[in-house]
């Protein structure tokens, strides 16, 4: 349910921006470290806009990927730990009772 309310919300900003986009048809001129191009506001709108969700989910993967590798080294750190507090019994040889 969380994640289908998330998407609903995405999707709402892209319409929103593509809706918005498509009512500016001006073209501006943008400046970027190597160069300089003439975009039309709704191309440059959505392109940057495609580049920081993208970046943004990159970020958050890498945080969340290094939170699960230092779960699971804690993980096999506990179970190492707890092997050696309580090391495996084995089971007692059974003797078989004499008759006489």
């Amino acid at each position: 349910m969380k994640y289908l309310l998330i998407f609903l919300l995405v999707l709402a900003i892209f319409v929103i921006s593509v809706t918005l986009g498509a009512q500016n048809d001006q073209v501006v001129s943008f400046n970027y470290l190597l160069a300089q191009g003439e975009y039309r506001v709704s191309t440059l709108l959505a392109t940057l806009f495609a580049a920081g969700f993208v970046l943004g989910w990159l970020i958050c993967g890498l945080f969340w990927l290094r939170v699960r590798v230092a779960l699971a080294r804690a993980e096999r750190r506990v179970k190492r730990l707890e092997q050696q507090l309580v090391p495996e019994q084995a089971p007692e040889p059974s003797v078989p009772a004499a008759r006489e």
